[in-house]
């Protein structure tokens, strides 16, 4: 812990509580959706604070991603779902500061660990989190609330950010963010196979958009 990074870890913990809370208040897809507007600051901040090169493609499927947010954004109703839709572009904003931060750290060729700020980050979560739902947690446990606890922190937090901390060892942080857009366009099938919530047409129509763009990309970008 003592090479960890509180910047990263701070961010990591409020990317996480965030969206959790948004994820209560809003649509499962809506809150990934508006996490990942996130990457948008990533691509802003890139030349600035990590001196990757500045590509106006990058930016303009930047745009095309926020555009495809505010669609997302639209479909709310009432002022839970709006807190909700706060609390996932609050994620957004963390989720840029975590990407941003790790890269910095690679980049300073191991200043600081990308894994033990994820540890950090999420003891910080725990330690934050835990007074508010130590009881619900302790009235509502069961074998399969421990079971789906069990896969949420070891494949969908620990494996994930493992692999995408090692990732950012290789990759620019732009190339990095915008690849993981993948997740959020993906999301509400599983949600709607999984759960049956369905996702509404702006937020179907959104994530058919992001992925245009990111096909886009990558065609513009295959000599790079």
């Amino acid at each position: 812990l003592r090479k960890a990074s509180w910047l990263t870890a701070i961010g990591y913990a409020g990317m996480i509580a965030t969206f959790v809370l948004a994820c209560k208040q809003t649509t499962a897809a809506q809150a990934i959706v508006l996490q990942y507007s996130g990457t948008a600051w990533v691509l802003l901040a890139g030349p600035r604070w990590l001196g990757e090169p500045f590509r106006w493609r990058d930016l303009a499927v930047a745009g095309v991603a926020l555009l495809a947010m505010a669609m997302c954004a639209q479909e709310a109703s009432g002022d839970a779902q709006l807190g909700g839709n706060a609390l996932g572009a609050a994620s957004g904003v963390c989720y840029a500061v975590t990407v941003v931060s790790m890269r910095r750290a690679v980049l300073r060729q191991g200043q600081h660990s990308a894994e033990a700020s994820i540890l950090l980050g999420n003891l910080l979560a725990l330690a934050v989190c835990l007074p508010f739902g130590a009881r619900e947690l302790m009235q509502r446990v069961d074998a399969p609330s421990l079971l789906g606890l069990g896969y949420l922190g070891i494949v969908q937090i620990g494996a994930a950010y493992w692999a995408f901390a090692r990732g950012l060892r290789t990759v620019p942080a732009a190339t990095a963010a915008l690849l993981a857009l993948v997740e959020p366009v993906l999301t509400p099938l599983w949600v709607w196979l999984g759960t049956g919530e369905r996702p509404g047409a702006a937020t179907l129509v959104a994530g058919g958009v992001v992925v245009a763009a990111l096909g886009w990309r990558a065609w513009a970008g295959r000599r790079d």
